[in-house]
């Protein structure tokens, strides 16, 4: 080889390597993003968007990190970009509208928010209504919660809906049926008991669905969370003693934490736990997913603002140590409470001090990629999640897809209603692209999304296991193309409209079949051989033909591979056939290898009976003893040249 060809090869392995770097910075920046990782995720699209990779997608998603960062000044910098693309989404639009009005630039917001309608969007009337945190109208362009009937709300106060094994469990002020209610001097309503009912039942709850136990006082309790296994519950309730209220120094009756076991079917066996005091309020508690650390609301000495979210480590033997504040990335001068972790240890919580729409809004916590243990950010769950009300108590249940949150919004049938809700997590398609010949994976392939109107939405390419994975709204229907240039291109089309909740995942895997070199394959003349009747001897012609193949084999490819495939006429039982054709192909195999041809350069010898007919003559049609032999064959397929 000369030093050009030299030159030529190491700019391709240049390039080559260039190519699946990028491709897999495309695949982490969206798992980053997936993640709610923005910080990093931003990083990794701006590395993309300079090497001009995936120029327009990682514009878009760069764009989206910083809208759900709340940083109006970069989002828009790049929304700007990403509506002069051809094709965007009309969605962008709306997001760049929305980003000027976190910069205060009104006139030109309304310009943009105009585009967006007049090319077919729906803007709710309330939307530009005042100058809010632009990101929850940015959730609430693209809705990612959607509510759902609960029938269990009274005349009263509702909240803290916690589900576990099928029964829901929440705080209620309702106490109906009975004859005499103690009333709350505050609000003039009956005090909290915890209630229980079936999830999804639709049967009025009174005062016999109260739980069992010792946990309902005469004074206020709930809400409260259960741990895994069942057997220990953890629930606010005023401090008192011997039936009396326990009071401050300024006067005030706290709220505590208190541990109860389940014992026979009852709660019981109550405890006052360390953390609690009686000049401050512990209450609000939640386990993480081990149930090893529990949070809760407290405006004890060291608290931010009126109150935070606090964390405390659970010891086997049940005690609580290691109690720390969870910092003013999540506590606020305002008041933060109504802490609840999900499976994937997120945080999620209620505040009025973070922007937002209203008074207490729900907010979701974002982790360090690094170190999971640290919260580096916070985001609003927009709407319908949050309103210009209270909105609280949000909890999701074991499938990550519904759950429960209370709010005093208009609308709701008492002061406090709980609303639930299902989410539709972030969707994509996912592949395998492999060679239709030999099965293996094709590394490098270049995958393109286009939508509905037969526009590219995304491309990227797979890597050496031949994986691809690009993320897709749902409602869509989609077509998704494989290409290389050895290969000719294969494509599918697919939907995500009316597709299960809890779906995350579309599969889309790929065929590609190895684009044939014209020229070589008509100077091999590979030709078909043909077979007697009910034999499988190879016949003198054929042993022509197969002769012609060992020399190309030996002298002039000896690097080619190739594949052995015989086939029966449909005269014959189904199984007979079968045998006949593997006998084929076996005396086809066995004379190119008594030959001398390397039993590796032929990959496979198959038989496929009558199953792949030339023509028409199947069982039952008169077909001529000519038509019958094109049947009666044998067919090399070249599987590699060199």
């Amino acid at each position: 080889m000369n030093r050009k060809n030299y030159i030529l090869v190491g700019i391709g392995i240049l390039m080559s390597i260039s190519v699946f770097s990028q491709q897999g910075k495309q695949k982490r920046a969206d798992t980053l993003f997936n993640k709610f990782s923005f910080v990093k995720a931003a990083k990794v699209y701006t590395e993309l968007v300079q090497n001009n990779y995936n120029r327009d997608y990682a514009t878009r998603k760069l764009a989206d990190c910083y809208a759900l960062l709340r940083d109006p000044r970069n989002a828009s910098r790049y929304y700007k970009s990403v509506v002069k693309q051809k094709n965007v989404p009309v969605e962008y639009y709306y997001k760049y509208a929305q980003s000027l009005r976190g910069m205060k630039k009104y006139d030109e917001s309304q310009i943009w928010l105009q585009r967006f309608k007049d090319s077919g969007g729906v803007v709710d009337a309330d939307d530009f209504s005042k100058d809010i945190n632009f990101i929850t109208s940015v959730f609430g362009a693209k809705q990612q919660y959607f509510l759902d009937r609960v029938r269990f709300n009274s005349k009263y106060s509702d909240f803290g809906a916690f589900e576990h094994n099928g029964k829901v469990y929440f705080a209620s002020s309702r106490d109906e049926g009975v004859a005499i209610k103690r009333v709350y001097g505050w609000n003039e309503q009956p005090f909290l008991d915890v209630y229980v009912a079936e999830a999804g039942s639709r049967r009025n709850v009174d005062h016999t669905a109260k739980i069992k136990g010792d946990v309902n006082s005469i004074y206020h309790d709930g809400p409260v969370t259960i741990t895994k296994d069942g057997k220990t519950m953890y629930f606010s309730r005023n401090n008192f003693k011997d039936d009396i209220e326990v009071k401050s120094k300024g006067g005030l009756t706290n709220m505590k934490i208190y541990r109860a076991t389940l014992v026979d079917s009852v709660w019981t066996n109550i405890e006052d736990l360390s953390i609690n005091g009686d000049n401050f309020s512990t209450q609000h508690a939640a386990l993480n997913k081990d149930d090893s650390k529990l949070y809760f609301a407290s405006d004890r000495p060291g608290s931010v603002g009126g109150s935070d979210i606090w964390v405390v480590d659970i010891f086997p033997d049940g005690t609580l140590r290691n109690l720390q504040n969870l910092g003013d990335v999540v506590n606020t001068k305002g008041a933060e409470g109504f802490p609840f972790i999900n499976n994937e240890d997120i945080l999620f919580f209620s505040s009025d001090g973070h922007t937002g729409l209203g008074l207490l809004d729900v907010f979701a916590s974002i982790k360090d990629e690094e170190d999971e243990s640290k919260i580096v950010d916070v985001i609003n769950l927009g709407i319908p999640i949050n309103s210009n009300s209270d909105d609280f108590a949000f909890t999701m249940n074991q499938d990550g897809i519904t759950g429960y949150f209370a709010s005093n919004r208009r609308g709701g049938r008492g002061s406090d209603d709980i609303y639930a809700y299902h989410r539709e997590p972030v969707l994509h398609v996912e592949g395998v692209v492999t060679d239709a010949i030999n099965s293996n994976p094709v590394q490098g392939a270049k995958i393109t999304l286009y939508d509905d109107n037969d526009q590219p939405v995304a491309y990227m390419e797979t890597d050496e296991n031949g994986y691809y994975q690009i993320n897709i709204d749902r409602n869509r229907d989609y077509k998704i193309v494989a290409s290389q240039d050895k290969y000719i291109d294969d494509y599918r089309k697919f939907t995500s409209k009316n597709i299960q909740t809890e779906l995350i995942t579309i599969n889309a895997n790929l065929l590609l079949n190895p684009v044939q070199d014209v020229v070589k394959l008509a100077k091999l003349d590979l030709n078909t051989i043909y077979f007697d009747f009910d034999k499988h001897t190879i016949r003198k012609d054929a042993a022509v033909e197969l002769n012609k193949i060992v020399s190309l084999m030996k002298n002039d490819y000896p690097e080619m591979v190739i594949r052995i495939e015989s086939h029966t006429d449909s005269r014959g039982r189904l199984s007979y056939n079968d045998k006949l054709s593997i006998d084929r192909a076996n005396a086809t195999y066995e004379y190119l290898i008594s030959k001398g041809i390397d039993p590796k350069r032929i990959t496979e010898h198959q038989g496929f009976g009558e199953r792949r007919l030339t023509n028409g003559c199947e069982d039952g049609v008169n077909c001529e003893e000519e038509q019958h032999q094109k049947n009666r064959r044998t067919q090399f397929i070249v599987v590699k040249m060199e």
